[in-house]
């Protein structure tokens, strides 16, 4: 049976074929679609995690009570799994453990660009490297394999091309995979420095192991063809290569990339003229074909960052102007992101611009509130961020002579993934900033996934809805207000109140994102152009669905508007007015 799949939903499939019963993520563009895909398995019990740590340490104890299990996440995540994963290594596993990072070359969405083929040598674990769908779901099948047959958490890593590009699949039935029996073995398990020695020992021995089955590992391979030019690649770069070179070059194509199979790799050099390494961002195999000694031109060719296309291989190869090929990219005007017409994030920025107080932001889509017109976020680092780094600048000012109150807004779902032990520090340490949970009940920016504060989980089962004013009153925060995201009256006074207030403080917006199924007809807004002055203080809440004409006037579209009228109420003369619709946002 043959199926059109992604890399993602090739990995889930992969997954269900070959036996995992535990599955778990956060997440993250590009990885989101892997456990997705994986939900629907009755087979395979399947969670959304609070943060990537979590997801890794319970598919940690999910193997440990000996079920094949399989955890996602993009290439920032595997940052927050760091810890656990090092420890792994140690501990080695029972039931294979498969752990997918899903880096994201050219940073499409996402707030830096790492390799992260650099965490497998790092953590002494295993890499495999898919070059298409087929060999994304086939090696979800050999990592759990290698993994149980060599005691050892596998990499298994993708990029945005491999995971979202889609080619035909071979597929299976599944294989009904025994779940392995738990041993008690502390010695094992138990990393104390007493028994961690030990096992720091064994992990070297197996990375003698597996490069000696690196050398034969069937998805390893030499495709000779002209042997005047030589390209060891992996991954999409194999693609890109192939389909510029074509049989006028020789390919060593490499798969387990970590640890790398020398004898196999010097065969080949030998074996050409001119030896090349094309690979995305850093010169991972390079640096090791070059420590063997082997002459090799790579980065002094080709880039260090972003992603790579047939059309840069054949221009820096081959001088080849891009714009010569016939088929070219179309040039199409620029078209920034932008927050959702009607989203609840909109009118809380639009607040925060007025009080000019410094504003650290966080991940999600509320990252867009550093666009002009709101421009009110001042920082975007990473998950959990804003609230530490509010605690940091209100300390330091306030230590240094200058102080001042500082703003840290988070979404609900970042809050429950990095949060909360941020919110913790602020109490203990007698800090005094303001953080502004926005709240739009849902993880927004990937997709709608469900989280702890939504009251359902991945499978679409009923659970405990966990509070975040609960959370924040739990951790010692004495002032918490809850407002209407979309009522600017009352997220003024609330954050006014919030500044003015002497100790950490927590205002939670809360309204759910305009996109979400299933929510009440707010109606629409039109602007009555006989009242209106064209003053355009309605276009700087910076709404899409508010367009601006060449005569100055300015009208809605009401196939954009989701009648939450922010506009309506920044709007001096009253001009705007609200048509149909059961409730007033």
């Amino acid at each position: 049976m043959k199926k059109f799949l992604s890399g993602d939903e090739a990995i889930a499939r992969g997954a269900f074929e070959y036996g995992a019963t535990f599955a778990a993520a956060y997440p993250g563009t590009p990885s989101t679609e892997i456990i997705e895909n994986i939900l629907p398995y009755k087979e395979i019990y399947a969670e959304w995690s609070p943060n990537e740590k979590v997801a890794l340490e319970v598919a940690i104890g999910a193997s440990l009570a000996g079920a094949r299990s399989l955890v996602a996440m993009k290439h920032v995540g595997v940052n927050v799994a760091a810890d656990p994963l090092f420890t792994a290594a140690y501990t080695g596993v029972n039931g294979g453990l498969v752990i997918v990072s899903a880096d994201e070359p050219s940073l499409h969405s996402s707030q830096n660009e790492q390799d992260n083929r650099n965490f497998a040598p790092f953590a002494k674990i295993p890499m495999l490297e898919p070059s298409d769908s087929q060999e994304a779901k086939d090696l979800v099948g050999e990592a759990f394999r290698i993994s149980e047959e060599y005691d050892t958490p596998v990499l298994l890593r993708i990029t945005t091309r491999i995971a979202h590009a889609k080619g035909l699949v071979e597929c299976y039935e599944r294989q009904e995979v025994e779940v392995k029996e738990y041993k008690k073995n502390a010695a094992k398990y138990c990393m104390v420095p007493a028994n961690a020695r030990k096992r720091r020992v064994f992990v070297e021995e197996r990375t003698r192991l597996l490069s000696e089955f690196s050398e034969t590992f069937l998805y390893n391979r030499i495709e000779w063809g002209d042997k005047s030019i030589g390209i060891i690649t992996s991954g999409i770069s194999y693609q890109y290569a192939r389909e510029v070179f074509g049989a006028k070059a020789s390919y060593l194509k490499l798969t387990m990339t970590w640890p790398l199979p020398e004898k196999l790799m010097r065969e080949f050099a030998e074996g050409v003229e001119k030896l090349y390494v094309v690979e995305e961002l850093d010169p991972f195999l390079e640096n090791q074909v070059k420590a063997m000694g082997i002459p090799v031109i790579g980065k002094e060719l080709l880039p260090n960052m972003f992603e790579f296309t047939p059309e840069l291989l054949r221009q820096k190869f081959f001088g080849v102007d891009p714009a010569s090929n016939p088929v070219t990219e179309v040039e199409i005007p620029p078209r920034p992101p932008v927050l959702c017409a009607g989203c609840p994030h909109r009118p809380v920025f639009y607040i925060l611009k007025k009080h000019r107080v410094p504003v650290m932001g966080d991940i999600g889509c509320y990252g867009l509130g550093l666009q002009p017109p709101l421009e009110a976020v001042d920082t975007t680092v990473c998950m959990g961020a804003s609230v530490g780094m509010t605690h940091g600048f209100q300390k330091a000012s306030a230590w240094n002579g200058v102080p001042r109150k500082v703003v840290g807004v988070i979404g609900d779902s970042t809050f429950f993934h990095g949060g909360m032990t941020g919110v913790a520090d602020m109490v203990f340490n007698n800090g005094s900033g303001v953080i502004v949970v926005l709240d739009n009940r849902t993880t927004a920016m990937t997709g709608h996934q469900p989280h702890p504060g939504t009251g359902i989980t991945g499978k679409g089962e009923v659970t405990d809805e966990i509070k975040i004013e609960d959370v924040v009153r739990a951790l010692g925060v004495r002032d918490v207000q809850i407002v209407d995201s979309y009522d600017l009256q009352a997220v003024d006074q609330a954050v006014r109140h919030a500044l003015d207030f002497d100790g950490p403080s927590v205002v939670i917006c809360r309204r759910a994102c305009a996109l979400l199924k299933g929510l009440p007809d707010l109606g629409k807004a039109v602007i009555n152009q006989e009242q209106c002055t064209r003053c355009h203080a309605c276009l700087r809440t910076g709404c899409p669905a508010l367009v601006s004409h060449p005569d100055k006037s300015v009208t809605i579209d009401t196939n954009a508007c989701n009648g939450c009228f922010v506009c309506g109420q920044v709007c001096p003369v009253g001009a705007i007015e609200k048509v149909g619709g059961g409730e007033r946002g």
